[in-house]
């Protein structure tokens, strides 16, 4: 799977780990995406896409879309907030990597086609994540 991975946003971050852990993620998974392209961006962006894609109005960590077939293969697309991901990271007690790794984790699954929408979906795709966080982000 070929990875695109933007970084739109001021907080540095190791853009080569997270690409290592979404590559991991794949294999293990056994996608059979052939691109995707990956924007870390700030609160402000990930707000207005939030709003123009799904009617909310307020920042969220990650916004997904499942793999669509051109063609060229299947492509996918995962943005994700940095700066939630920070509030985040310091709310459960991790690091700043960890939880990009787990919100881009979150992201590949949704883009694979899984969903959260029911209380089954997410806790379908917690497990998914963990195993896959404890596997390749000791």
């Amino acid at each position: 799977m070929k990875i695109q991975l933007r970084s739109l946003q001021s907080v540095s971050v190791d853009r080569d780990r997270l690409k290592q852990v979404l590559e991991a993620a794949a294999r293990q998974l056994g996608t059979t995406v052939d691109s995707l392209s990956v924007a870390l961006v700030d609160d402000a962006r990930i707000s207005r896409l939030n709003r123009q894609l799904l009617q909310r109005c307020e920042p969220t960590d990650v916004i997904a879309f499942e793999a669509e077939q051109d063609t060229e293969g299947s492509s996918g697309e995962i943005i994700i907030s940095v700066q939630t991901a920070q509030r985040q990271a310091q709310q459960y007690g991790h690091s700043l990597m960890a939880e990009l790794c787990l919100l881009a984790i979150h992201g590949l699954l949704h883009v694979m086609g899984y969903e959260d929408q029911t209380e089954a979906g997410r806790a379908e795709m917690e497990q998914i994540q963990q195993k896959l966080i404890d596997e390749i982000y000791p």
